[in-house]
């Protein structure tokens, strides 16, 4: 029989660390609308799953008094779980425990759960609440960052690597969410700065709030360092719980697989697009059509709106959409934009996730800002990204498709397997409009009428090239099609291309324009 004396003191001891700081230091916690760790860890995993790792670690830290303070597990919860029924690994940083900080100990919990997902092939889910580097341990808290960045570039592309970001993540602490392929912000609790406002404040004379610093929006709708923006913790618990079922648990993998449902939307395809291309529409209410379900997961949905990029699924299985937006900035590719897209698709490319690409764009947005933010350098990252990629790449051009956009978008000539094109598609090198003021400008000159010449002269060029013919009749475009066949060619395309095999070059690595 077991020592009940032991079973008992261990019980003591496991109740101790799971009280982390005590009860004020959680009640102060939960004032604030903030979930104590483990509660947070027990709302994200599957009922009874969790089982909680290196509970009774302590730091090492001796100066400055550290001897003689005891940390409940070091500030960070750490284990293994659920969700829906599938293994991930998971970490939460303890507020209510030192502030969260990070110190050598505190650090090696995490690296050893990310060792461990790497080695499972399972994804990681990091919870960051922490008033950052542990200063008492010097230079051992500067090596504990150091280590978990490694991790977060070695495992990059093996497996998935999730951020929440439920409290304060300031200064090198930033950098591993930074490195992760999610990020997760909750309105009022999220927040992400390099130096914080005393600091700028102290060097710049400026005044800023923590919030208008690098609150929730601030990261989903100006720097694009966050994914998915939620109003409370419970709401972005499930936005993970959401995102999990969409994407595969490592590299060698592809995406569990559902039963294939047709799309629910009321929406006719045929009548989304307008006929007249300066006249915008949502592209997502054409993703709509096209998904089972009409269930899609859009990512950054607040951050550079003139692209959308997301999850669906299509006869069960996932796919990535990367489609221009019409209703902002016309669908240009940007600066931002760029980013945005080449991203998603590396990483669609990483886990296997075939791309759709819905191309509606005038080309890349021009100015002098976005010549001297390096729209040159950040555009660059798309038609590396496309040619990049060797999962299966379809593209459908609904209307739009002029200059660089045309060749940026997934064109055959980076690599597209299937190029379709509705009707309505206009390929071209630059706008009717602008190109027949180039072309003909003598003749339009020189006419008694200019206003009526010119537009005699752009149905001219409409009518010569902006339409997907010329395109078909050189073998750009595979075929065209009408909007209401999209959804069944898409899914034969996928269907064709489940076998893929595309073979490059042998080298260490490739260098992408970041």
């Amino acid at each position: 029989m077991a020592d009940l004396f032991k079973i008992l003191t261990l019980r003591e001891k496991k109740a101790v660390v799971e009280k982390g700081g005590g009860d004020a230091a959680i009640e102060k916690q939960v004032a604030m609308g903030k979930l104590p760790a483990r509660e947070r860890i027990l709302s994200l995993l599957d009922k009874n799953s969790f089982h909680e790792y290196d509970m009774f670690v302590k730091h090492d830290g001796r100066d400055f008094g550290m001897d003689k303070k005891d940390f409940p597990g070091d500030g960070v919860v750490t284990g293994t779980g659920t969700i829906f029924g599938a293994p991930v690994c998971i970490y939460a940083q303890d507020f209510t425990v030192a502030g969260g900080s990070l110190g050598l100990q505190h650090a090696r919990k995490i690296t050893k759960i990310m060792d461990h997902a790497l080695k499972m092939k399972c994804p990681i889910i990091g919870i960051n609440d922490s008033g950052g580097a542990r200063i008492q341990e010097g230079v051992s808290a500067l090596a504990g960052y150091g280590e978990i960045f490694y991790r977060n570039t070695i495992a990059s592309g093996v497996i998935p690597q999730i951020s929440l970001i439920l409290g304060p993540c300031a200064g090198g602490a930033v950098y591993s969410p930074a490195l992760t392929d999610f990020v997760f912000v909750v309105e009022n609790i999220s927040k992400m700065f390099i130096t914080g406002p005393n600091v700028i404040k102290t060097v710049l004379g400026e005044d800023i709030s923590m919030e208008d610093l690098g609150g929730a929006r601030v990261h989903a709708e100006i720097t694009g360092n966050a994914h998915f923006y939620a109003v409370s913790e419970k709401e972005c618990f499930e936005q993970v719980k959401r995102l999990v079922q969409f994407i595969p648990w490592n590299n060698s993998e592809r995406a569990k697989k559902i039963k294939s449902k047709e799309p629910k939307t009321k929406l006719n395809i045929e009548d989304i697009v307008p006929s007249d291309p300066k006249q915008p529409y949502d592209v997502r209410d054409v993703i709509k059509c096209i998904v089972d379900d009409s269930d899609f997961l859009e990512i950054q949905e607040l951050w550079a709106a003139n692209i959308v990029i997301g999850f669906g699924r299509m006869a069960g299985e996932t796919v990535g959409f990367v489609a221009n937006q019409p209703m902002v900035l016309a669908g240009v590719l940007d600066c931002d934009s760029a980013d945005k897209a080449a991203r998603f698709i590396r990483f669609c490319d990483a886990f296997n996730i075939p791309i759709i690409t819905l191309e509606d764009m005038p080309g890349y947005l021009p100015g002098v800002d976005q010549e001297h933010a390096g729209v040159i350098r950040h555009g660059a990252k798309v038609l590396y990204a496309y040619s990049e990629a060797t999962v299966s790449k379809i593209t459908v051009i609904l209307r739009k498709a002029y200059g660089g956009g045309y060749i940026a978008m997934n064109s055959r000539h980076l690599g597209a397997d299937f190029m379709f094109a509705w009707p309505s598609a206009e390929i071209a090198v630059m706008g009717p409009e602008g190109a027949a003021n180039i072309i003909f400008r003598k003749e339009i000159m020189e006419a008694e009428d200019e206003d009526k010449m010119r537009q005699e002269k752009v149905k001219e060029y409409i009518e010569k090239f902006a339409n997907p013919y010329v395109a078909a009749s050189k073998g750009f475009i595979d075929s065209v099609i009408e909007p209401k066949e999209t959804r069944s060619l898409i899914l034969h395309a996928l269907q064709l291309s489940v076998l893929k095999e595309e073979n490059r070059p042998e080298k260490k690595h490739g260098i992408p324009p970041f």
